[in-house]
């Protein structure tokens, strides 16, 4: 049997790209808890751990540094392909004109809603409501640090788009407007900085039980309008997963920053208040 080239498996992909968003959302609504699992068993110091605090230090600096590493490699790995000459651009042609063929327009005037939970102007919103609260509840470093990653993401997104300039794919102007260039995906990065680190602030100040339902919240929301834009045309699959790369990479250093900036303040208070 005559292997499926890669036009015919993109060709596949978009006819049933509907399909594969519900099944990996599924996965993702399954593997989340699951992850979070493992992280409160084998991440978190307890009392009964046989692992030093250091150690436990060290496995979180490396497993950030591995996920920072491996969303950068991927970034680089799509940027290096793009360009309407190369596999890659004709390849994401032809999943976006199966997609255009396939999906029921109901479907797309959904995404069409969807889409708008990653606007600039609503993560704007997250971004100074949030920092006003924690500035009220006296949490600065997390106002500082939840500023920064939605800001910087929004500086950095910017400007790999002029570094890389892709003119966006040809959609419906009726059903979604977007201006600008297209790689990497804005939307994509932008909700999952913003939702993520929403996320964050939410485990860190609210009661264990909501956690994993945050978490799952967040990475729902994230996914669902980062394929918003698949769908939609406005961005092609390869910007997404690019936003997806960008976002996480710039996601995992902020968070891992704030935790380090908030250990090292509490080891100067006890320090302080050792030599009191």
């Amino acid at each position: 049997m005559k292997p499926l080239s890669p036009d015919a498996i993109a060709r596949f992909a978009g006819e049933h790209a509907l399909a594969g968003f519900g099944v990996l959302l599924l996965v993702l609504v399954i593997a989340v808890p699951l992850a979070w699992w493992l992280v409160l068993r084998f991440g978190v110091p307890r009392e009964e751990s046989r692992l030093p605090p250091k150690t436990l230090l060290s496995i979180h600096l490396a497993v950030s540094f591995a996920i920072i590493a491996g969303a950068a490699a991927l970034f680089a790995a799509i940027a290096d392909e793009l360009g309407a000459e190369e596999e890659l651009g004709r390849l994401d042609q032809t999943f976006a004109d199966a997609i255009a063929a396939s999906v029921p327009p109901a479907v797309i005037r959904a995404f069409a809603w969807i889409t708008h939970l990653g606007d600039p102007w609503l993560l704007t919103v997250w971004c100074i409501g949030g920092a006003v609260a924690l500035l009220l509840a006296r949490r600065r470093l997390l106002a500082f640090g939840f500023v920064l990653a939605i800001a910087g993401n929004g500086v950095l997104n910017t400007t790999l788009k002029h570094i890389f300039e892709r003119v966006r794919p040809v959609h419906d102007q009726a059903v979604a407007t977007a201006a600008g260039w297209s790689f990497p995906s804005g939307h994509t990065s932008g909700s999952l900085v913003t939702y993520g680190m929403i996320a964050y602030v939410l485990v860190r100040t609210m009661p264990a039980r909501w956690h994993k339902p945050v978490v799952v919240a967040a990475t729902v929301v994230a996914f669902t309008t980062a394929c918003s834009r698949v769908f939609l045309r406005v961005h092609f699959a390869s910007d997404v997963l690019a936003g997806f790369a960008s976002g996480t990479a710039w996601l995992v250093a902020c968070i891992l920053s704030i935790e380090l900036t908030r250990m090292a303040w509490h080891r100067r208070r006890a320090r302080r208040a050792s030599a009191a």
